[in-house]
């Protein structure tokens, strides 16, 4: 045996030593797994080989040792920036990869990019599998939720990496396969959708009662502590709670009141929407809420436009309880319809891309380790057992029950903030998309005239099939 051969004891190697990329092959190692890690920083490599150094952990400098260090057929995870970082690495590894060997790609990459670049390989004779990972750096440490898609060998050849470091729910991994192509990266970016629209909801329930009911750092700190107690429990609720009980280091302050009121994006929620619309899948609450991040960079054009509309926001008078209570009943109404929103496009995708995606699965993995669990999953869940061919959420008989109890809820928040004049754009957006889904009737028999009356585009009868004009400048 060649020195070469007995160097190459490590099961799986990363490529890329940032928080992310280090806890994850760090979670991998506390299972029991030897792993490798590349980084062109040698700080970080460093840093993996401290950290690691009581388990069977190697870090390397140079791709050529890092790939002849891994066992054959290797099998090498990427955790890079989406885009051009990612072919940069693929091209840095090519020449000393054999034919049979694996990559992975653990970023949050478009899924059309994933798609081309399994197409590549493939007929180089590499596997690629395209996997979303979600929980932040805890998640990477501790257990994400891993959603990974491609050859369905591939897959198993990793099977037990991945499920041993992925977090556990009632003793179930939270991974599993997704399907074929980009099936994994898909179902990440309409996570990472569903968490912009939550996120913007949640901000707005802060904004109501920080503007509208004058409540302090510690009185929001206890209201969002409750509803993580109940049927809103979940990871984005816990921190919320969390961030109002922390003081600013400098100042002394509320680190909240700190924060500059602009939210910048990555890509994933812009992403989300903009396959929504090819799609021809409405997810109106996703759309708003990228709108929205991208309205708060406007900090400059929004103070002018405060001082030309100055209006002040008012106080809600009488039962401040009351109006608590109904607003996180209309939050929980409001995030059934999010999801709801969510899962109908990756039914759709999975019908047009041919992923085959098990929505129950979906929701199962998404129970524990994402920025996205919460207790309202196991009812989502079960919704899909219930259904595998459910269409949307809000036609399951017990999310309905749900909603229904709630509806009225979910109004009085919109009309609250509506009469405050504060933002809640999200709840409104929320509110139209139900009345529009659950409305059998329809005024779109009056957009199909005009486009008929405007452009001869025609229209469909009521009474008879086919399409028809009209001319409409006739008397």
């Amino acid at each position: 045996m060649s020195g070469q051969e007995q160097k190459a004891r490590f099961e799986i190697g990363m490529v890329g030593l940032g928080v992310m990329g280090r806890n994850l092959l760090l979670n991998m190692a506390d299972h029991g797994f030897p792993v490798a890690g590349y980084d062109r920083d040698p700080e970080k490599v460093l840093s993996l080989k401290k950290e690691g150094q009581s388990h069977d952990v190697g870090g390397f400098g140079t791709v050529e040792e890092f790939v002849g260090s891994l066992k054959r057929p290797r099998a090498v995870m990427m955790l890079v920036p989406a885009g051009a970082a990612v072919d940069s690495v693929i091209e840095g590894l090519l020449p000393f990869l054999k034919q049979g060997d694996l990559i992975i790609d653990a970023g949050n990459s478009h899924f059309t990019d994933t798609n081309v670049r399994a197409k590549n390989l493939e007929a180089k004779g590499l596997l690629f599998l395209g996997v979303g990972v979600s929980g932040g750096e805890e998640g990477a440490r501790h257990g994400p939720s891993i959603m990974p898609g491609g050859h369905r060998d591939a897959y198993e050849r990793v099977r037990p990496i991945l499920e041993a470091a992925s977090a556990k729910v009632k003793g179930e991994p939270c991974v599993t396969y997704m399907g074929p192509g980009s099936a994994g990266h898909y179902v990440k970016m309409v996570h990472n959708g569903i968490e912009y629209a939550l996120m913007q909801l949640i901000s707005e329930t802060y904004d109501i009662m920080k503007r509208g009911l004058g409540l302090d750092e510690r009185e929001l700190h206890e209201v969002y502590r409750g509803w993580n107690q109940g049927e809103l429990g979940g990871y984005l609720m816990e921190i919320t709670g969390d961030i109002f009980t922390r003081k600013d280091d400098q100042t002394g302050k509320p680190l909240i009141d700190v924060i500059l009121g602009v939210a910048r994006q990555k890509g994933t929620g812009m992403w989300t929407s903009e396959s929504a619309m090819d799609l021809q899948v409405p997810t109106p609450t996703i759309d708003l809420a990228v709108a929205m991040r991208d309205l708060s960079v406007f900090a400059g054009e929004r103070k002018r436009a405060h001082s030309v509309y100055s209006r002040p926001i008012k106080t809600v008078e009488g039962d401040r309880t009351l109006l608590k209570e109904k607003l996180s009943r209309g939050l929980l109404a409001a995030t059934v319809i999010v999801y709801a929103q969510g899962m109908a496009l990756l039914a759709v995708a999975s019908k047009t891309y041919g992923y085959d995606l098990r929505l129950e699965d979906v929701s199962r993995i998404w129970r524990g380790g994402c920025i996205i669990r919460a207790a309202l999953l196991e009812d989502i869940m079960g919704a899909f057992q219930t259904d595998k061919e459910l269409p949307n959420l809000l036609l399951d008989p017990n999310l309905a029950k749900k909603i229904m109890g709630h509806q009225e809820d979910l109004r009085f928040v919109v009309e609250t903030a509506s009469r405050l004049g504060i933002p809640a754009s999200g709840f409104m957006v929320s509110l139209g998309y139900f009345d529009a889904y659950r409305s059998e009737w329809s005024p779109a028999n009056l957009i199909q005239a005009q486009r008929d009356y405007f452009g001869s585009h025609t229209y469909e009868r009521i009474d008879e099939k086919g399409t028809f004009h009209t001319q409409w400048l006739k008397s």
